[in-house]
């Protein structure tokens, strides 16, 4: 907080990582096909894609800011697992870190039909001492549409975020 977020990965259009991306306010389109899941977000145009075809996390994945994702259905709760994490996002806007040790798995079900209950797990031993768990909701946007959204192009903010 001292720092005013200056450093913030999403301030310098830099993607916000997961489970950051997941509290954006922005929207976000899910897509399922067979052995896929994919959710695109409108903010700085990320995308996701949860493998849900049986395969294995891999042992040592490529760091990346999203991670790889593998998911299962357990019911009509979809459970995904995500590791493979480069050190230089945050989880959060307010600066909690995560290493590439970090592993989020993520409980992914429907209330009703208007709304999405999300249940994060956050187990990443080089920056915390036990796992921890975050729940947030999503309300569907019926008949809306995601928009472009260019960080880059015409951004101001980065110069005024100058911390202390």
């Amino acid at each position: 907080m001292e720092t005013s977020g200056k450093d913030y990965p999403a301030s310098r259009c830099l993607p916000p990582g997961v489970p950051n991306i997941t509290f954006a306010p922005h929207p976000f389109k899910i897509i399922q096909m067979p052995g896929l899941v994919v959710i695109l977000h409108e903010a700085l145009m990320t995308f996701r894609q949860i493998f849900i075809d049986g395969r294995a996390l891999p042992e040592e994945a490529e760091p990346t800011w999203m991670g790889y994702s593998v998911g299962t259905w357990k019911g009509n709760q979809l459970v995904v697992q995500t590791t493979g994490f480069n050190d230089k996002t945050w989880l959060d806007i307010t600066g909690h870190p995560a290493t590439e040790a970090l592993k989020v798995t993520e409980r992914f079900s429907r209330r009703d039909l208007g709304h999405l209950d999300l249940e994060i797990t956050i187990d990443d031993a080089k920056a915390y001492t036990r796992p921890w768990t975050v729940n947030v909701g999503a309300t569907l946007l019926p008949d809306t549409e995601l928009i472009e959204f260019v960080c880059n192009e015409n951004e101001k903010d980065q110069p005024h975020l100058v911390g202390q």
